[in-house]
């Protein structure tokens, strides 16, 4: 599988065109985090481009999200390793997180939702102007982008990254594909 063909089955499962951008915001995110853990970039990217492929098939439905994307996935060509880490990104299924690609989309993906929150709230609405100590700071206040799930995010420290790290490496994963995030 190569990323067209991924982006394709995106485009073809997904319409909200928000959840797409959390879904390359999320490949962009990957992608760094795997070059700073010296893994490798295409399977991680292609699994942060992929994690909520079934979002809109499963009608939001938390009890099959994720085992009907990890089933899509197996179908498109996927590795089991890519198709394990969207299976237990969401939580309730119960599935433990057992490699190092688990544990990354796991902390990654609500990330994603709060650079994009800080970025929002700023005059212009661009990834451009915003601070890694913006970012840290709206991070600590637990009503700023509610939904973005602080104790998910904090578990990159079973990676070895600090959560600065982590959101430096995110809020400039996401500047460098600003114009398809919109922002």
């Amino acid at each position: 599988m190569d990323r067209e063909e991924a982006l394709d089955s995106v485009q073809a499962n997904v319409e909200n065109e928000n959840l797409i951008k959390h879904m390359l915001a999320t490949e962009a995110l990957m992608r760094a985090l795997a070059r700073r853990l010296d893994e490798d970039e295409e399977v991680w990217g292609l699994t942060g481009l992929l994690h909520d492929i079934d979002v809109e098939l499963t009608e939001g439905d938390m009890g099959t999200h994720s085992k009907l994307g990890a089933d899509l996935v197996r179908e498109m060509g996927a590795s089991e390793e890519m198709a394990h880490a969207i299976l237990c990104h969401n939580e309730a299924h119960g599935v433990p997180l057992e490699t190092t690609l688990d544990k990354a989309l796991f902390c990654v993906d609500p990330l994603t939702g709060l650079i994009t929150a800080a970025a929002l709230i700023l005059p212009d609405k661009k990834l451009a102007g915003l601070k890694v100590k913006s970012v840290s700071k709206r991070f600590k206040e637990k009503s700023f982008a509610a939904g973005a799930n602080r104790e998910q995010i904090a578990t990159c420290s079973t990676l070895g990254i600090e959560l600065d790290e982590l959101i430096e490496l995110g809020v400039q994963a996401m500047q460098e594909i600003a114009p398809s995030l919109g922002l």
